[in-house]
């Protein structure tokens, strides 16, 4: 079973107004050793916000302001990129590589937590089952199945060519993972061996 992003979040989630200043936000992250404060919504249909450490130093200390005077509206995020509960880990962690975030509030229709780099590598079970291997494994079997499938129905029969969408939609997710180019897919391999399996995948849509 693949985990998902409420499996590993921190439920205990901090906020803070729109309206408070950056001194009070500062003084929760200390008070309460966090790195960010997710920035409540004004209304039912306004966007989540957050603040981080980052934005406190680059955009206030950098420059000298006084935090007793600068809103942290005036220096968060907002709308931030935020995840779905039920987002699987590796994707997390795929979507904070593209964005370079570190964190995220999770939410589902309200906030329900937030998810960090840190809960990845601590809570995450990426060490003991790495998704790649779990792919392979599933491809085989797919393989295996379509091929079955190939025999019974035959080689240009509609369920042959729908078995092997599924292993080409594996291998690709399997070949994004690596951020590889597949050069043969298993499909290629079977079409070697039955040359007009290839003209029956070319079934109208």
């Amino acid at each position: 079973m693949m985990l998902k992003a409420k499996d590993i979040m921190t439920s205990d989630v901090v906020t803070i107004k729109g309206s408070d200043t950056v001194a009070e936000a500062v003084k929760q992250m200390n008070d309460l050793c966090l790195r960010a404060l997710i920035v409540e919504r004004r209304h039912e249909q306004d966007a989540y916000g957050i603040i981080t450490e980052t934005d406190i130093v680059y955009k206030v200390t950098a420059y000298g302001k006084d935090p007793k005077k600068v809103r942290v509206y005036e220096v968060m995020t907002k709308p931030c990129i935020v995840v779905n509960p039920d987002l699987g880990v590796e994707y997390v962690a795929r979507l904070f590589a593209q964005t370079g975030i570190r964190r995220a509030p999770v939410i589902h229709d309200h906030l329900v937590g937030i998810i960090s780099v840190t809960d990845i590598i601590s809570k995450s079970d990426f060490v003991e089952n790495p998704k790649s291997i779990l792919l392979e494994e599933r491809i085989q079997e797919a393989i295996e199945e379509a091929r079955a499938i190939c025999a019974e129905q035959g080689a240009t029969s509609k369920e042959c060519a729908s078995a092997w969408d599924i292993v080409e939609e594996l291998q690709a997710e399997a070949a994004h993972q690596k951020a590889e180019r597949l050069d043969k897919t298993a499909f290629d391999l079977y079409c070697e061996e039955n040359p007009d399996a290839a003209e029956a995948r070319l079934y109208d849509t």
